[in-house]
């Protein structure tokens, strides 16, 4: 009887593992090709009135920041200063969003790494780990 208890263990441990491998080599597989969009993504915000447009990339890093003529033409340092800083921000925020979409796309549903570039809690990469080692738990 114990042998059969065994073996029913052992057919659901392989079938555990046979789903986690190939969820690995999805993943595997699929490295290459987000790492060539990561590098090609590029996300443009406009200022409200259009006169500023903001390109960055997957981390949300500034590529290029393009001015109208138009926006001379007030003469106000501070409220150019401030319509730039705004579009590049926002720029910024929707890359960061669109690569965690990006990235999500490639990893298991509740993955730690995706709760990370949501949140940047470095909690969330190591939860599974600390609640395995935690001792008394």
């Amino acid at each position: 009887m114990a042998e059969t208890a065994d073996r029913e263990a052992n057919r659901a441990l392989r079938a555990r593992f046979d789903e986690v491998y190939g969820q690995y080599q999805r993943l595997r597989s699929g490295l290459d090709e987000l790492q060539t969009k990561l590098a090609q993504l590029r996300v443009t915000e406009r200022s409200d009135d259009g006169q500023v447009t903001a390109v960055v990339g997957a981390r949300g890093e500034l590529i290029s920041v393009d001015v109208s003529p138009a926006v001379f033409h007030d003469r106000d340092a501070k409220a150019l200063s401030r319509k730039i800083t705004t579009t590049v921000l926002r720029a910024s925020a929707a890359g960061l969003a669109a690569t965690r979409e990006l990235v999500a796309g490639y990893l298991p549903p509740g993955s730690p790494s995706v709760e990370f570039l949501r949140t940047n809690d470095f909690g969330a990469l190591l939860g599974r780990a600390d609640a395995v080692l935690s001792p008394g738990e």
